[in-house]
């Protein structure tokens, strides 16, 4: 049974058509992947569907009663709350319903009217039993088990949402709209803020799950181990594919050759007519034939040329130095306002070392780097880089200064030296080239805005890299360049990734986070 039907789907988002007359259906309890390269417009379909973007022409069509719901990384949400009061209002059909029932307590105490008194009985019992079949009076431990097992837990529950990071947040709407008993799931890149063993309890979340969701991800094995279809979105339109991400890139690759040699050879049979037609419509004894061949030309459909990924091209500059006490940390005690958040940390790194910071938590990974960048202030311990350190960083959070300003603005401002013709050079080493380099920047997908950034970083030599999660929002061509350009670099690596097979190809040391 189809429970949402897209039909003629167009829309142009700045200037770049994203989906012309597009179709797709999508049937109960399907768990769907969607995938494309950067700037595909897979957020944008997710707008659209959400209904936070209207497109240009076509219909979505949900079915009737169906309860879906969006995780919005980006939506505003009420920062005076804490953490399990927001957790509650995934219940709040609930509350609401035992309100009015604890109402008709009153009333029925107050009534002498014995028919009335019966009709309030007969009321407030099938209240009572909606209530129990829901698990109302176990709320809290149902929140518990869902917020533990992505690690909301470990920012406590009377902690006030003002006070989380970016990342925290992002998981406590995860856990709300898991909570919220819904049909359908909008799920857009779940996993770019869960450390690995967080993954694991989503991805078995998802795979019991006995609705439907959509769900955009770069994480390959993630797709592999959660999704039965995947929906790949390229040159303007929807298709699906039945089966999980190995089996659709099976799939994929050979209707990909396939429809690339159709269209070579249609294009050597246009290039023939029109060749025959150049050479004869100026001749009165062959025009009517020459006349004959354009009407049938002009009746081919043209196939689109096949997409091609713009490649993207890391290479991050060395300036040596050699020592074995790059970094050192000792007793390091770090957190926010005072109050550590881990153990005491300690930690070594040579100019040869590639370090993967791995942890379980959820907690502390992010906080350790930006308390390493001064960031943020320590709270006891210490900790010194080598003066001759050159360090390059890359934080997780998509954070610019100024995110209307254009890729080339934005590379001017960061290097001032270098010319308008090198900055467009550099950009489109990254994939960001012709008119994606003068968009706005806002305007532009995750993993277009992480290129911006890297490119940034390409710019400096450098003798250590410090990355937070540099892989989120970049598609698969993409993080395997950026992987490739790791493993050549010569310098030490300080990495915080939850991807543990593009990690474990960089680093030759783990450095586990723990409580």
């Amino acid at each position: 049974m189809s429970i949402l039907q897209i039909s003629g789907l167009t829309h142009i988002f700045d200037s770049k058509t994203l989906f012309r007359e597009a179709e797709l259906s999508i049937n109960n309890g399907e768990h769907c992947g969607i995938v494309g390269l950067n700037g595909a417009g897979k957020t944008t379909f997710m707008n659209i569907i959400a209904g936070k973007v209207v497109q240009d022409e076509g219909e979505i069509k949900w079915l009737n009663g169906i309860r879906w719901g969006y995780l919005d990384q980006h939506a505003n949400i009420d920062r005076s709350l804490t953490v399990m009061e927001y957790l509650k209002t995934a219940f709040s059909h609930l509350f609401e319903l035992n309100e009015k029932l604890e109402s008709l307590y009153l009333q029925m105490g107050e009534t002498s009217d014995m028919e009335e008194l019966d009709k309030m009985i007969a009321k407030s019992a099938s209240m009572q039993e909606r209530l129990d079949k829901s698990g109302f009076y176990d709320i809290e431990s149902s929140i518990k088990k869902v917020a533990n097992g992505l690690g909301v837990g470990n920012f406590g529950y009377d902690t006030v949402i003002s006070k989380l990071s970016g990342g925290q947040r992002a998981k406590l709407m995860l856990s709300k709209l898991l909570l919220s008993d819904l049909d359908v799931m909008l799920l857009d890149e779940p996993t770019n803020f869960l450390d690995i063993e967080h993954i694991d309890w989503l991805t078995k979340f998802l795979t019991t799950f006995k609705g439907s969701f959509l769900l955009v991800s770069h994480d390959t094995e993630f797709l592999n181990n959660t999704c039965n279809l995947i929906i790949n979105i390229e040159n303007q339109t929807i298709k699906r594919y039945s089966g999980n991400y190995k089996q659709f890139m099976a799939q994929y690759e050979q209707n990909a050759k396939q429809y690339a040699e159709a269209f070579e050879r249609q294009q050597r049979e246009i290039k023939k007519m029109q060749d025959y037609i150049d050479r004869n419509k100026a001749r009165a004894a062959t025009a009517g034939m020459a006349n004959s061949r354009k009407k049938m030309l002009d009746r081919i459909e043209v196939m689109s040329k096949p997409v091609t990924s713009v490649p993207a091209h890391f290479d991050f500059p060395y300036t040596l130095v050699c020592t074995k006490d790059l970094l050192v940390v000792k007793d390091l005690e770090v957190g926010y306002e005072g109050k550590a958040i881990l153990p005491p940390i300690n930690l070594h790194l040579s100019s040869e070392s590639k370090v993967w910071i791995r942890g379980t938590n959820g907690l502390g990974k992010s906080t350790l780097i930006k308390t390493l960048m001064n960031q943020l202030r320590k709270i006891s311990g210490k900790f010194a880089f080598n003066v001759n350190t050159k360090i390059n960083y890359i934080e997780q959070d998509l954070d610019f200064r100024n995110n209307t300003i254009s890729p080339i603005q934005y590379m001017n401002e960061q290097h001032p030296r270098l010319s308008q013709k090198d900055i467009r050079n550099e950009l489109a080493k990254v994939g960001i080239k012709n008119d994606l380099a003068t968009k706005s920047i806002c305007n532009m997908s995750g993993g277009e805005q992480v290129k911006v950034k890297l490119c940034s970083l390409m710019q400096k030599p450098s003798n250590i890299l410090i990355m937070d999660e540099p892989t989120n929002h970049l598609d698969v061509t993409a993080k395997e360049a950026l992987k490739e350009s790791l493993v050549k670099y010569e310098g030490a690596i300080l990495l915080v990734s939850h991807e543990p097979t593009f990690a474990g190809e960089i680093c030759n040391e783990i450095f586990d986070i723990e409580f």
